[in-house]
């Protein structure tokens, strides 16, 4: 992890970012995506770590109107030939199971494509994308902003897309960046220099949750 004073990450003012993680790209799904199963369980431990820190968690989500008003160009004939393909009020649609706080409801898909945020939890919520980047016509940079947030960390399905358009849209706005390479589906060698170059750092999910974790119990034992 970088330790230029404009770069390094702050996990005491950190958001945990989830990118597209929902049923219809798992395993089996209407658009299974390679690797994000495998890269759950990682992605789990990450959304663990930040709820018992009482960190904010975002959870970006794409959700496809049946008629493809809504959808990117390169999959609007997919939608509108009649493929259910993370279609709103949907199983397909719903985050991944492990992902989840309990007793969590169901995507709330009018208020999330009237450009709503969702809260999951005290500081959780659900976010929608009209594209690839999670800062495209959505309010979560002003939800960040608002809970005072300098650090993410970006976690999802699937790097090539979603997730490289939404970090180089973060460090666009200067925020202080971490990648868990191992809680991402397509991560590759090249992706990881480019990230490099631009400051991200790279680091393993449990690192990161152990950094989160240690953050937030030092915060505790501190005195008033």
């Amino acid at each position: 992890m970088t330790t230029d004073p404009y770069l390094s990450p702050d996990l005491s003012a950190a958001a945990l970012l989830t990118i597209d993680t929902q049923r219809d790209v798992l395993d089996g799904g209407s658009i299974e995506i390679a690797g994000t199963s495998q890269a759950l369980p990682q992605m789990q431990a990450l959304v663990e770590a930040f709820r018992s820190a009482q960190r904010p968690i975002v959870h970006v989500v794409r959700l496809y109107r049946p008629d493809g008003a809504n959808v990117d160009l390169c999959r609007r004939r997919l939608v509108e030939g009649g493929t259910a393909v993370l279609a709103p009020a949907t199983h397909g649609a719903e985050l991944a199971p492990e992902l989840l706080p309990d007793d969590c409801p169901a995507l709330d898909s009018e208020l999330l494509l009237s450009g709503g945020i969702q809260a999951l939890g005290p500081r959780e919520a659900v976010v929608y994308k009209p594209r690839w980047s999670a800062f495209y016509d959505t309010p979560l940079e002003a939800h960040l902003r608002g809970l005072g947030v300098s650090t993410l960390v970006f976690a999802g399905c699937n790097f090539p897309n979603c997730p490289r358009a939404s970090i180089y849209d973060a460090s666009c706005r200067d925020f202080r960046l971490i990648l868990a390479e191992d809680a991402v589906s397509g991560l590759y060698e090249r992706g990881r220099a480019e990230l490099e170059s631009i400051g991200v750092s790279l680091l393993r999910s449990d690192a990161v949750a152990e950094a989160v974790r240690s953050t937030a119990n030092s915060a505790v034992a501190s005195p008033p």
